[in-house]
């Protein structure tokens, strides 16, 4: 699995609760639910995730 870029993310606390709410109800961390929050409405405006860029060269792509 790829790492996941961390942020930190402002929001109002009624809209924290709800999320929180959201996520128990279906028994997901509110991390998750916020993950799956933000997919589901890439999908609905038809974006799709792009695939992860390939790592740099081990060597950092200078010549030898």
């Amino acid at each position: 699995m790829a790492a996941k870029k961390s942020f930190l993310l402002r929001v109002d606390p009624a809209l924290w609760a709800e999320v929180e709410r959201l996520a128990q109800a279906d028994l997901r961390s509110v991390n998750a639910q916020v993950e799956f929050l933000l997919r589901d409405a890439l999908a609905r405006r038809g974006v799709r995730p792009r695939a992860d860029p390939p790592p740099p060269a081990a060597d950092g792509g200078a010549d030898a």
